[in-house]
């Protein structure tokens, strides 16, 4: 009971066993469902099996709503949640033990306070949260049409953990493992790039025709100008988070749009995914990613 509170490893039994459910049998195909996971080599490939299952050990997950978690939803979820440390630790993701597991959209209370101290307080549907020393929730709609769509809602959650390891979710994970990393030049390129998409957003949100709802699906065209969900503009934590799903699954928008900001993302992830996803599909040119941009939180 004392290990599940703390969010401490489990024991090497049972990682030993989530390993090894990852066999020949279960590992290949679940690469293949993730097209985002294309060009890893063998030693990329090992690690995150190996990080899987350690996600496997350490997280319970918890379906709500009377959804049944199967084998495959697990394991789909971890190999998302897998890839943003694949080149970190998993202590990364200590400190927390729950996954709840939504059959779709739910709910959240949210409460804001407008510029004359009015508190306001209402009901949002979204696809996922991320709670500060708590659990990820997730929609399972969403996780699972995040194996190969634009957006990923795990990535998206697990960013935010990522981003409050180091205090309040700000847009600024914890860099004290990366000696390269200055955070004053984090700040200072998170900030800039922030503020550039603000403006962005802003200026295309003023040539939407007043007839288009601007929330609506029929504004897709003009959002669609942009590289990255317009939901990165809510405040830093949100395009910390955005940012790493489009790094991970469709970077070159936001490569070519902010390369300082895409070159911090390579330094802190250890990773370069526009090197390697543009390998990939250099031996399958006929690959392509269908449109969708769900929001989340």
């Amino acid at each position: 009971m004392l290990r599940w509170l703390t969010g401490r490893d489990a024991r090497d039994r049972e990682f030993e066993q989530a390993l090894a459910a990852l066999d020949a049998r279960v590992w290949p195909p679940l690469l293949a469902r993730h097209a985002f996971l294309r060009g890893l080599d063998a030693q990329e490939t090992e690690t995150l099996r190996r990080h899987t299952a350690w996600i496997l050990a350490n997280k319970a997950f918890h379906g709500a709503h009377g959804l049944r978690v199967t084998p495959d939803m697990r394991h789909s979820i971890a190999v998302q949640a897998a890839l943003p440390i694949l080149g970190l630790d998993t202590s990364l993701y200590r400190g927390w033990t729950q996954i709840v597991v939504y059959p779709g959209g739910f709910l959240v209370r949210r409460t804001e306070t407008d510029e004359a101290g009015v508190v306001h307080e209402y009901e949002q549907e979204t696809s996922g949260e991320s709670w500060e020393g708590g659990p990820i929730i997730l929609s399972w709609e969403d996780a699972r049409a995040g194996m190969d769509a634009q957006a990923n809602v795990v990535i998206h959650e697990f960013a935010h953990k990522l981003d409050q390891r180091d205090g309040g979710a700000d847009g600024m994970p914890g860099l004290r493992a990366h000696r390269s990393l200055d955070p004053r030049r984090w700040r200072e390129v998170l900030d800039l790039v922030f503020d550039d998409f603000n403006d962005w957003v802003d200026d295309i949100e003023a040539r939407i025709p007043s007839d288009v709802d601007p929330e609506s699906d029929a504004a897709a065209p003009w959002y669609a100008e942009l590289p990255l969900d317009p939901y990165a503009a809510q405040d830093p934590a949100e395009f910390f988070a955005v940012s790493s799903e489009s790094f991970f699954i469709e970077p070159w928008a936001m490569a070519t749009a902010w390369p300082d900001w895409y070159q911090l993302l390579a330094q802190y992830y250890r990773q370069d995914p526009l090197r390697r996803l543009e390998a990939a599909d250099s031996q399958h040119p006929d690959r392509c990613f269908p449109n969708g941009t769900p929001r989340h939180g």
